[in-house]
């Protein structure tokens, strides 16, 4: 079959692979008929997370077909057509049965904090993901889920993960009616996160990037307003006026690892990789919030230490709230609001590109080309 293959940072290509096969009687193997890069996999494709190992395969948005399963599974069979999340879980363990999927006890035997995810480095498990072809998908009682026949592909690709994510980045900031939430990054999770915000009963969104493009689709696509902080002296300063000195009552933090804004955090992170992250975004976040608000972290960063303002947010009594997001647990919800038209994942999707073509995509993704905000990958395109 073909795959993507990670070759080092900045280098991706697609090779031939061996066809995965049922490992355990769990399994269910998933021809690929949608996949997506997503702004986690840049952090990988740019060497920021530990154990990225050349000949892994990433991927962990995708939907297909299942042509194989093993002789446990009872729940979906040969010809589903199913949307899996990018979590593996067992189902079982402490942490699933409290509906902590990403932090399964049971699939990732390199970590104790995150379980397994598909395609995210052998730090998360070894998965190969699903930017190719065809797809081993373990605990196939689990994970997959047949796709409704009123649910569009596009919108249930973003289900596996940047939908999910941002609604729950949303429900960690405890919204209540009225509150002004911010969000920082206008990506497809902070967008996810704004417009998910609005459902919740937020009375103002804003959103914070420095590219035009996406705050454009912030305003069109979230309905919120938006700050390019390139423009502004300080960020915080700004949001503190925009917010009656007082600052927002939920910050969420949708941008992660390789946040822009601080030339020194950047590069000590980014290019040295002496951090877990930038924590920029994280701390603009801290810094703007009210006293006794709350703080949502979507981002993600890696396990090493990040030079987070910790004192600050304990000084002013703040809530901080973050996982991994169990997506799966999202979805009864988010079904309903796409039937009744509250949501239309997939408008935020900007471009569809052939597997062959997948290092031009993460490229283009990458250096912010073409007005890209989501990439599509179609592993057997005609």
């Amino acid at each position: 079959m073909q795959a993507m293959v990670y070759r080092g940072p900045y280098k991706v290509r697609v090779e031939e692979k061996e066809m995965p096969k049922i490992e355990h009687p769990n399994d269910a193997i998933v021809r690929v008929d949608l996949a997506a890069i997503c702004g986690s996999d840049l952090h990988l494709y740019h060497g920021m997370m530990p154990d990225t190992r050349v000949g892994h395969t990433f991927g962990h948005e995708f939907i297909g077909e299942i042509t194989e399963v093993g002789g446990s599974v009872e729940r979906v069979r040969r010809g589903d057509r199913v949307m899996v999340p990018f979590h593996i879980s067992c189902g079982s363990c402490y942490f699933c049965v409290r509906g902590l999927f990403t932090n399964c006890h049971n699939v990732n035997p390199n970590a104790t904090a995150i379980g397994g995810i598909y395609g995210y480095s052998h730090s998360c498990g070894g998965y190969d993901g699903g930017q190719a072809q065809y797809v081993r998908v373990p605990f196939a009682d689990v994970g997959p889920t047949v796709i409704p026949d009123w649910l569009e592909d596009e919108d249930a690709l973003m289900l596996t993960d940047a939908l999910g994510t941002g609604y729950f980045g949303a429900q960690l900031g405890d919204i209540v009616e009225g509150d002004t939430v911010v969000v920082f990054g206008a990506g497809p999770v902070g967008l996810f996160a704004a417009k998910s915000s609005w459902l919740m009963g937020a009375g103002r969104v804003i959103v914070v990037d420095h590219l035009d493009y996406r705050l454009e689709k912030a305003r069109t696509f979230a309905q919120a307003e938006t700050l390019n902080f390139v423009e502004v002296d300080d960020v915080v300063v700004h949001l503190k006026k925009l917010t009656e000195g007082l600052g927002a009552d939920v910050a969420i933090d949708a941008v992660g690892a390789e946040a822009d804004g601080n030339f020194t955090q950047h590069v000590t992170a980014a290019k040295l990789k002496l951090q877990g992250g930038s924590p920029v975004a994280l701390n603009w976040a801290i810094d703007s919030v009210r006293k006794g608000g709350t703080v949502s972290v979507m981002g993600a960063y890696g396990p090493i230490f990040s030079a987070v303002k910790f004192g600050d947010a304990m000084n002013k009594g703040l809530t901080l709230r973050m996982n991994q997001a169990p997506v799966k647990r999202q979805w009864p919800r988010l079904f309903e609001h796409i039937r009744n038209g509250y949501l239309k994942p997939n408008e935020i999707v900007t471009h569809r590109i052939p597997l062959e073509h997948i290092a031009e995509a993460y490229h283009m993704f990458s250096a912010k080309l073409d007005g890209c905000i989501k990439p599509v990958i179609i592993p057997n395109a005609a």
